[in-house]
């Protein structure tokens, strides 16, 4: 299996080019959403990648949910289109599990849209053994709904 690792800045291309393959959004965000990572070094966020031949091959980024006590959110995981099915996801899935019930963490909720060409990602999380806990109805835009995935850890 590939090595599980923290981002670092040099990353950053390679991490944007996952992101393009995979067209979760635009890999331009990606600046901005890492930014406190690399600028507060008291940052709670958890940034990893999973080191491929050459190049980072995945990224996975989840932060302490606001006004709660041991929720984390998965905002982020995306594998290359070219290495997706490989178990890559899963293994990542795991790592951040297992580090977050190291950290004392009590649950970790993933976002996904209800669209269909998102059919894959909700059954990965169902894979992953995650509850489908809520739907929210037309929340990124008209007929997109919000799907919430939960986990106790």
């Amino acid at each position: 299996m590939n090595t599980i690792r923290n981002v670092q800045k040099k990353d950053l291309e390679s991490l944007k080019a996952v992101i393009d393959s995979s067209e979760l959004f635009p890999s331009e965000y990606l600046d901005g959403m890492i930014e406190n990572y690399f600028e507060n070094e008291d940052s709670d966020d958890i940034w990893l990648t999973v080191d491929g031949e050459k190049n980072p091959i995945a990224v996975a980024y989840c932060a302490p949910e606001q006004m709660t006590e041991g929720t984390y959110n998965l905002y982020l995981i995306a594998i290359h289109k070219s290495k997706q099915g490989q178990g890559i996801g899963a293994a990542i899935m795991e790592y951040v599990e297992n580090l977050l019930r190291e950290m004392k963490q009590r649950i970790l909720i993933v976002e996904t849209s209800g669209l269909p060409e998102f059919e894959l990602t909700r059954k990965f999380y169902d894979k992953c053994n995650y509850t489908k806990e809520a739907r929210i109805r037309d929340f990124y835009q008209e007929g997109d709904d919000k799907i919430v995935f939960w986990k106790k850890l």
